[in-house]
């Protein structure tokens, strides 16, 4: 019998509530199938099991909150007898009118019956912004006193959570930063020439680039790619990229996007996209928030230069770029206008050391001047 556990989706995570489960008694499932949707502080997670089985019993039931570790369904394995399902326990689904985890949670919040809103999104799929666009006809009268809206309540818990996790991070890790001026002028043409032929939505923007550029870079320096647990260092088991995205309401999620080393730019580009559309949507997958090995987080656009971020715990390093910029720059014993960009490193003094930071700068460097390997 397999005990399936409410899984940490973060270092700020301590509780969260079960949403919906995705799943019956007598059900079999396959690993990395979604079982159960989940609110965090920060989003609704779609949950996945990393076991093959058949589900036997499901003991935590939607709308309950309950702490990280919590045994919320039980689980028979290939083999196993398995009992008979109580049909009492679980209302089988009925079909219902596609909707992403935000929609629901958000049409629970304002008392919204979801399956009368019309659905804007994939396949008439009804979105957040629906779901608020049919609320408004109902909102009560604004009373005199001001009270605290869901959307205030979740940004709030959200601050709360980031502040939690940054000062622990602040608390725990001996931090050190690192920076270095990269020329782009290569990378900018490789781009260019790389995107003359295809649509814009097909386009891969710089962030793809950036991104591949520090995965392939951490192969060779693994010690900036994993976790501190237990008082000492376990190496990643892939290059699983942390991206910081902003949300729309307020806060940051950073989710991961798996084995970017072995992704071509294009399907890396695609990969970015989707991460960044499903994020601000509010429907992330629990593998993607529990498992980055390191951060890269991208304040271009933002128009600062540098970033020096804290490192999310357990993770031992963030690596920041800024806007590109151009700055003089002597090459080849000229001197001229070039295209440039700040990388930043903070790492984690525990797992690795200034001389060996700066190494992997200075590779990171390299690899950019060589844009055609990405």
């Amino acid at each position: 019998m397999m005990e399936f556990k409410l899984p940490s989706l973060g270092a700020d995570m301590d509780q969260g509530k079960l949403l919906e489960w995705k799943v019956k008694p007598g059900e079999a499932v396959k690993r990395g199938q979604v079982i159960a949707v989940v609110d965090t502080s920060k989003a609704a997670v779609d949950v996945e099991i990393w076991h093959d089985g058949t589900v036997e019993e499901l003991i935590t039931k939607p709308g309950e909150t309950i702490a990280v570790g919590t045994v919320m369904a039980k689980l028979s394995g290939a083999g196993e007898a398995v009992a008979a399902p109580t049909p009492a326990k679980v209302v089988p689904p009925s079909l219902r009118k596609p909707a992403s985890p935000a929609a629901r949670k958000r049409a629970h919040e304002l008392d919204v019956d979801i399956d009368r809103v019309s659905g804007t999104g994939p396949h008439g799929a009804v979105t957040l912004d629906d779901v608020e666009k049919a609320a408004k006809p109902a909102s009560p009268t604004p009373t005199p006193t001001p009270t605290p809206t869901p959307v205030a309540d979740r940004q709030a818990e959200m601050r709360k959570a980031i502040g939690a996790a940054m000062s622990r991070s602040k608390r725990e890790i001996p931090h050190y930063y690192l920076a270095e001026t990269i020329p782009m002028h290569k990378a900018l043409e490789m781009l260019a020439r790389a995107n003359e032929a295809r649509p814009v939505p097909e386009r891969v923007l710089m962030g793809a680039l950036q991104l591949k550029a520090v995965a392939l870079t951490l192969r060779h320096y693994r010690e900036l790619n994993g976790f501190w647990r237990d008082g000492g260092f376990q190496p990643g088991a892939g290059v699983h990229v942390g991206v910081a995205i902003s949300l729309r309401q307020g806060g940051l999620v950073a989710p991961a996007i798996h084995d970017v080393d072995q992704r071509s730019l294009e399907e890396l580009m695609r990969a970015l996209a989707d991460l960044v559309k499903r994020a601000r949507a509010g429907s992330l997958r629990s593998s993607e928030m529990s498992d980055p090995t390191i951060t890269v987080t991208n304040l271009g656009e933002q128009g600062v230069e540098s970033v020096l971020g804290v490192i999310y715990p357990p993770q031992v390093a963030l690596v920041g770029f800024g806007r590109i910029v151009e700055r003089a720059w002597a090459e080849d014993g000229a001197l001229r206008a070039a295209p440039v960009v700040t990388a930043t490193l903070s790492g984690d003094h525990r797992a690795s050391d200034g001389h060996r930071g700066a190494r992997f700068l200075a590779a990171l460097r390299e690899q950019l001047q060589r844009p055609e390997e990405l």
